[in-house]
């Protein structure tokens, strides 16, 4: 019985990494973003929504990637499979939400309730017979399962504050190294750390989810340390004092 059952699992695992290699089921995420999404000369990237709004084609093609990647097995996926996966959706999703309800100014603009402060909590997905929120994949999913500090690297919200939402697709063979590069890049831009003769002023991510970073000031200031380029590392080093958390809501498009 016991052997029999393993070896379901087995197959299950087998069947579920074939889905993702046959001609790499992230190819179409990769071709949307190239054509919809700018990386500016500030580093910011900025996603054309309303040109990718006007595209019946490319909206068609959005939603076959989701549903691709809700047809797949997930949690048999090994953990870098499973973590690009669920990357790509949260961020997939997140764009459709914007295509279809068009905010002007901030993802924030989209409420389902009177009281909610944004979309977070709407289902907007399925993987495995259960119905998702973004927040279930961010936050009952992606920063219980992987390394929760590099979550926050690899997830968009739609807004200039925000870490990159990236030209290519998440996958497991370079997970690691675009890791690295989404978190040195952010840690190294005035969204993420701006030296002040007072001390830093941080994104408001590093507060938000202060125990993702080391559950103080100390841990966060390591944390940023971690990634930080030479000249900026001595910068806070010489003054490792937190003045100010911000944050930049608008919407990540073109102009703002």
């Amino acid at each position: 019985m016991i052997r029999t059952l393993l070896a379901s699992l087995a197959c299950l695992c087998v069947s579920a990494a074939a889905a993702l290699a046959q001609a790499d089921i992230h190819d179409p995420w990769d071709a949307l973003l190239e054509r919809h999404v700018t990386r500016g000369a500030d580093g910011i990237d900025r996603v054309d929504y309303a040109s990718w709004r006007a595209d019946a084609a490319d909206r068609e093609a959005l939603e076959a990637y989701i549903a691709a990647l809700e047809a797949l097995a997930v949690s048999t996926l090994p953990d870098a499979e499973r973590f690009a996966v669920w990357a790509n959706l949260y961020n997939a999703v997140t764009v459709r939400l914007i295509l279809d309800e068009a905010p002007s100014d901030s993802i924030r603009q989209i409420r389902p309730t009177l009281f909610s402060i944004g979309p977070w909590g709407m289902e907007l997905t399925r993987s495995e017979g259960r119905t998702l929120s973004l927040d279930n994949i961010e936050h009952d999913i992606m920063r219980v399962q992987f390394e929760a500090a590099m979550v926050h690297y690899a997830v968009n919200c739609a807004s200039i504050g925000c870490p990159n939402i990236g030209l290519r697709a998440w996958r497991a063979a370079t997970l690691d190294a675009d890791l690295e590069a989404a978190a040195r890049a952010y840690v190294n831009h005035p969204r993420g750390v701006t030296v002040t003769e007072r001390g830093l002023e941080i994104s408001r991510i590093y507060k938000w989810f202060e125990e993702d970073f080391g559950g103080n000031d100390a841990g966060v200031i390591a944390h940023l340390l971690r990634f930080a380029e030479p000249e900026l590392a001595e910068q806070i080093r010489a003054n490792p004092r937190i003045v100010r958390h911000r944050y930049d809501w608008s919407l990540n498009a073109p102009g703002n």
